[in-house]
C-alpha cells in the first residue's frame, strides 16, 4: 500500500500538472486544490522538491512548479521516492537489495523467485503510469 505520505506527493504533482504551464502554484493553493493537510504538504514539497521534480520560487508570487515533465513523472518514482522498494522482500528488490538472513541458498529460494516475478509485474506497471496519464482531461 501506498503511504499518505506517497499519495499526497502524487496528489500534489497531479495538482501542479493541471495548472497552466507557467504558474507557480502557493503551498496553501496545492493544499486547498488537492485536498491535502498543509502540514504534511510542506516536507512532501520539499522532498520532491530534493527528487528533482519540481522546484520553487520565493518571494510574494512565489511558489512551487513542476521541473520535469508531468510525461516523465512515473508512479514507481514517487514510490520509492517516499516509499522505498517495490519488491515485497529486500532480496527481491533491485534498488534496495540485501540477502534474507534465513535462506539457505538464494538460487534455490522459491520465495524469492516467486516476488521477483511479482516485483517486476508491479514495476512494469508503475513505470507505465504517468502524471500525465493521470491528469484529468
Amino acid at each position: 500500500m501506498l503511504s499518505h505520505k506517497a499519495k499526497y506527493a502524487l496528489k500534489a504533482l497531479l495538482y501542479l500538472a493541471e495548472q497552466d504551464e507557467n504558474h507557480i502554484s502557493k503551498t496553501i493553493e496545492i493544499a486547498d486544490g488537492a485536498n491535502i493537510p498543509k502540514k504534511f504538504l510542506e516536507q512532501i514539497l520539499l522532498d520532491l522538491k530534493r527528487g528533482r521534480f519540481v522546484s520553487s520560487k520565493q518571494g510574494k508570487f512565489g511558489g512551487y512548479y513542476l521541473i520535469k515533465s508531468k510525461n516523465d513523472i512515473t508512479l514507481a518514482e514517487i514510490h520509492r521516492l517516499f516509499d522505498g522498494a517495490i519488491a515485497l522482500l529486500p532480496c527481491a528488490s533491485l534498488n534496495f537489495y540485501e540477502p534474507c538472513a534465513d535462506c539457505k541458498t538464494e538460487s534455490e529460494c522459491s520465495l524469492r523467485h516467486g516476488l521477483m516475478i511479482i516485483r517486476d509485474e508491479t514495476l512494469r506497471a508503475m513505470q507505465g503510469i504517468t502524471i500525465a496519464s493521470l491528469v484529468k482531461k
